[in-house]
């Protein structure tokens, strides 16, 4: 095979993985997006949630045992 050839044919392999790889790079950026803004809402969740359960509960920790229910 001609050096000139095998070269061109090493040059356009590499072209095609720089392009895979160029689009698995996307790909998971794209992935670490949409994680970074399921993590943020479920921050905002859980700020929310403890919000409520310190408005809900202005004496403080409750035991379950406090919460029988009315029968006994």
């Amino acid at each position: 095979m001609d050096p000139l050839q095998d070269i061109e044919r090493r040059l356009t392999d590499l072209e095609v993985k720089a392009s895979f790889a160029e689009d698995l790079v996307e790909q998971l950026n794209q992935v670490v997006v949409r994680q970074q803004e399921q993590i943020e809402r479920l921050v905002r969740e859980i700020v929310e949630l403890r919000r409520q359960a310190t408005a809900a509960e202005p004496g403080g920790f409750r035991s379950l045992r406090d919460e029988l229910p009315p029968h006994y």
